[in-house]
């Protein structure tokens, strides 16, 4: 028989589960029916739990199920427990709740491409259906626990070699294969095994012991904030120590506690706020197709063009990339090739693979070639008259279909097209360093912009795995222009004697991963003084400025490039605090005029992150309310996706909720009194204080109103 429950087993449910094991007591009644295939409608199986139901779970509206309702009551003592044998025929996906069905099956035939995994830690919760039990019974501990941990699915081949599904079979031979399987454990040609008792793949106790004390140490070490991946190892380990059936109560008891935790609330926020991104009104909404895009032109081979290139040539786009003299090329096109040789070394990508890619680059030092292209990107150096001239010349060169993108990161984007007569396909693409590995895409439209323009550019950041966020045209747009106060706060807090190092550690201790002053010295201090000063002019009665890192440049210091800045670099570039740094801090601390302050030179970790993080959630206000941002979950992906903001808190505004818009409007109006208009909350922070409304709900109806 073959079951398939409502709703394609797409997306699991507590009705598709109802209904699953109301299905299988009706096969387990007939005496037509010998044995059970378990697939999905059209060959699919399942791409997991309904995740939307988590937010009814946790705020009361929908009832939760009763504890181990689902992985004891249905999948063991229905599914496992049957006298029929079950087997599961898998294409597509079986991740989280899918591959925990799967594996109650008596066995599982799949396709080579079916992705198998567990990743429910990426919600903060842990696999809830028996998967804490059943994944080291069938693939042995060490293997169950990385692929939980890591969150990374298995393809068909490698599940089969680990045990993890009994055949792999094209999607043509995939039912009837596994009918096939079924009556063969029926009538004992093939075992007859429930995975919940395995035993063989286990390893033996004390070995185990072992696996669990590395991988409790290493979760530690990575994720110190985070406390479900130690629950999940904690469920695994009850199951090992105390039985299956123990295990199983262990695992129900704990994804009790985690469906309602802060960490799942933050995690499943920013998995449906990534999702949304794409949802522009008044744009995706107008029913436009996006042009195919086959040719791009990168102008300008530094670390941000050459990195641009080579996100673009890794998903198939043919790539041009110009430079102004031979040397620049041979640089650009030397740091492509050089961030493609780090995947071969680290066995992500074979030679034939990189002969392959790389054959899709080509250089130049001329526009003849971009006669043909269907999108350029510039990626030179911040100077407005240097970007206006490049646009005046690639509107001749360039056919008219073309999409003219700049990666400014704080330039005015009419400023770079006021000389063109081509601003209705003028855009910002701008990514983030290494602009093939971050993944942000801030896709900036101004109000002349055509929203083809930006329907094309969500599609192509679609294609080369980037995350995209439209935001408006304004300094900094939305990132850079969220966290300009990051920096400023910190250096203000040094010259008023809050020590560097302090501030970097309470940092990187709440989650960011890097404080403001390592961030300063990786970026360069050209970098970060070109941007400062931007915001400085075009924000002055908020901006603090400081000579630090002025003064810093003059002793020949640019941060880690020249292995001296903040902080000291080794060979290997690792940073150790630098002891002559007090000289320079004196030294801007008397130009500023300022002593050093007893409050500040003490300050607690609690008080460093809030005058740290409140000034950035002053201006993230500011965003919204400008309209910069089409929604506040825009704002949390940008924070999260391009400057490290913790994901399991939420994003920047979402973590501001859950302290309250009174009580940082409160603590930042204390501030402004003592240390000036750099902490002054913005007027919609007021009136959301006022009237002690979350910050996140904006009176925006949408972004292209304010343009």
């Amino acid at each position: 028989m073959r079951i398939c429950p409502e709703n394609n087993l797409l997306f699991l449910f507590f009705s598709v589960l109802n209904s699953l094991k109301e299905s299988y007591e009706q096969a387990l009644r007939r005496d037509d029916v010998k044995a059970i295939v378990l697939t999905g409608a059209k060959g699919k199986f399942s791409g997991g739990f309904d995740i939307s139901a988590f937010g009814g779970i946790q705020d009361g509206t929908t009832p939760a199920p009763k504890r181990g309702y689902v992985s004891v009551e249905i999948l063991s003592d229905t599914m496992e427990a049957a006298r029929k044998p079950s087997v599961a025929a898998i294409d597509g996906l079986a991740l989280g709740g899918g591959l925990e069905v799967a594996m109650a099956c008596h066995a599982r035939i799949s396709t080579r491409t079916t992705q198998l995994g567990l990743p429910e830690l990426q919600l903060g919760i842990l696999p809830g259906f028996g998967g804490t039990q059943r994944l080291p019974r069938l693939v042995g501990l060490a293997k169950a626990l990385e692929m939980m941990l890591t969150s990374k699915p298995v393809k068909g081949e490698e599940a089969l070699s680990l045990g993890l599904v009994d055949a792999v079979v094209s999607p043509n031979e995939l039912v009837d294969t596994a009918r096939r399987w079924a009556i063969d454990m029926l009538e004992r040609r093939k075992p007859w095994v429930s995975s919940l008792y395995k035993t063989d793949k286990l390893e033996p106790l004390p070995e185990a012991r072992e696996i669990l004390k590395f991988a409790r140490a290493q979760t530690r070490r990575q994720a110190p904030n985070l406390k479900h991946p130690l629950l999940c190892i904690d469920a695994v380990e009850e199951g090992i120590v105390s039985g299956p059936v123990a295990g199983l109560w262990k695992e129900a008891d704990v994804f009790d506690i985690l469906v309602k935790s802060d960490t799942c609330r933050s995690l499943v926020h920013i998995f449906f706020a990534q999702r949304g991104t794409t949802k522009v009104p008044g744009v995706t909404d107008l029913g436009l197709k996006p042009r195919k895009i086959k040719n791009v032109a990168i102008l300008g081979g530094g670390l941000m063009g050459s990195g641009i290139a080579t996100a673009l040539i890794l998903s198939g786009y043919s790539v041009i990339l110009k430079e102004v003299n031979n040397d620049f090329l041979q640089g650009g096109l030397g740091r492509v090739k050089a961030n493609l040789q780090s995947r071969v070394k680290k066995g992500s990508m074979t030679q034939e693979k990189f002969d392959k890619t790389l054959s899709l680059l080509k250089g130049v030092l001329d526009y003849d070639s971009f006669r043909n292209v269907d999108m350029v990107i510039e990626a030179v150096i911040e100077n407005i008259s240097l970007k206006q001239q490049i646009f005046s010349d690639l509107e001749k060169y360039c056919p008219p279909h073309c999409i003219l993108a700049s990666n400014t990161s704080t330039i005015d984007l009419s400023l770079i097209g006021e000389k063109t007569k081509s601003q209705d396909r003028i855009i910002g693409a701008h990514f983030f360093s290494p602009a093939h590995v971050m993944p942000l895409l801030e896709i900036v439209r101004t109000q002349k912009t055509s929203p083809q323009a930006i329907v094309d550019l969500l599609d192509l950041g679609k294609k080369i795995k980037k995350t995209p966020v439209v935001v408006g045209n304004c300094t900094g747009f939305a990132v850079n222009r969220m966290f300009f106060p990051y920096t400023q706060a910190a250096l203000l807090l040094v010259e008023r004697g809050t020590d560097v190092y302090q501030i970097d550690k309470a940092i990187t201790k709440f989650g960011m991963p890097m404080g403001p002053f390592r961030l300063c010295d990786l970026v360069g201090f050209g970098v970060a003084v070109a941007t400062g000063t931007q915001f400085v002019m075009n924000f002055p009665e908020r901006s603090y400025k400081s000579m630090l890192i002025p003064l810093m440049q003059e002793d020949k210091r640019a941060g880690e490039t020249t292995r001296r800045g903040f902080y000291l670099y080794d060979n290997k570039r690792k940073a150790s605090p630098d002891p002559e740094l007090k000289k320079f801090i004196e030294k801007a601390r008397d130009m500023a005029g300022v002593g050093i302050d007893p409050k500040l030179a003490k300050l607690s970790e609690k008080d460093i992150l809030e005058m740290i993080f409140f000034p950035v959630v002053n201006e993230t206000c500011r965003v919204l309310a400008e309209g910069i941002a089409v929604k506040a979950a825009d704002l949390d992906i940008a924070g999260v996706m391009g400057m490290g903001f913790p994901p399991y808190r939420g994003g920047i505004l979402f973590w501001a909720d859950s302290l309250g818009s009174k009580y940082i409007f409160s603590r930042l109006s204390l501030w402004a009194k003592t240390y000036g208009g750099f902490f002054e909350p913005c007027p919609y922070m007021a009136d959301k204080a006022a009237k002690g409304a979350p910050l996140s709900s904006s009176n925006n109806d949408s972004m292209q109103s304010r343009l």
